[in-house]
């Protein structure tokens, strides 16, 4: 029987759920032969939901993305000024990923490994992160950060500056050295000094010891 476009979407949210279940419950990766043997979607079904596995991680990838997404669109219409918008932007998705990793840090790690394989599947999400935070670098330029750098620019330093709180793996490594209160000094830091002005870091032509005075 041929399914709807809506009821496709459905079954395809519903096997994704799934699909995050027997993550947390078995700790490895689930197939589509796997899914097909756990239900409640059968063999067949699944062959109309999805191409190959590949599609299935497509519709896992969505489904692990769109809260963080809610949340990146929340904060842009909000009318909080440029410095605390940038936080929130970065903050609230830290909390959301950290909530996470502290329910089920086995199944978290194996979601993190799985993003980093398929990376260029998830691309489209990481491009549209750094196309919102375009957009709050541009507001915040028109505030009279950020002098001389172009919008790219900013947001490659910014986004450099910032990683451990956007890659979801630096939770495993970092643990609790990220808290919120570090990330909020760093976007003071960033609000305050970022420029294209040199402050002289890069004078120094050669390295010596300092002289002993005695």
């Amino acid at each position: 029987m041929l399914l709807a476009p809506e009821e496709i979407a459905d079954q395809r949210r519903l096997a994704a759920h799934r699909v995050m279940e027997l993550v947390e419950q078995h700790g490895e990766e689930i197939t589509l032969a796997r899914l097909a043997a756990e239900g409640p979607l059968s063999a067949r079904r699944l062959e109309q939901l999805f191409e190959d596995e590949a599609d299935l991680f497509d519709a896992v990838a969505e489904l692990w993305f769109e809260p963080k997404i809610a949340i990146m669109e929340e904060v842009l219409g909000s009318n909080l000024p440029t410095n605390r918008k940038m936080y929130e932007f970065f903050a609230r998705r830290f909390e959301m990923q950290r909530a996470q990793f502290l329910a089920d840090p086995t199944s978290f790690a194996l979601i993190c490994e799985l993003g980093a394989a398929r990376f260029e599947r998830v691309r489209s999400y990481v491009d549209l992160a750094d196309h919102y935070l375009c957009e709050i670098i541009a507001q915040a330029q028109a505030d009279g950060y950020f002098a001389g750098l172009e919008i790219d620019q900013a947001l490659s330093l910014i986004n450099q500056m910032v990683s451990n709180y956007t890659l979801p793996d630096a939770l495993i490594y970092l643990g609790d050295k990220l808290t919120e209160e570090k990330l909020a000094v760093i976007i003071d830091t960033i609000f305050i000094g970022l420029s294209a002005e040199g402050g002289g870091s890069r004078g120094v032509n050669t390295l010596r010891l300092a002289s002993n005075p005695s």
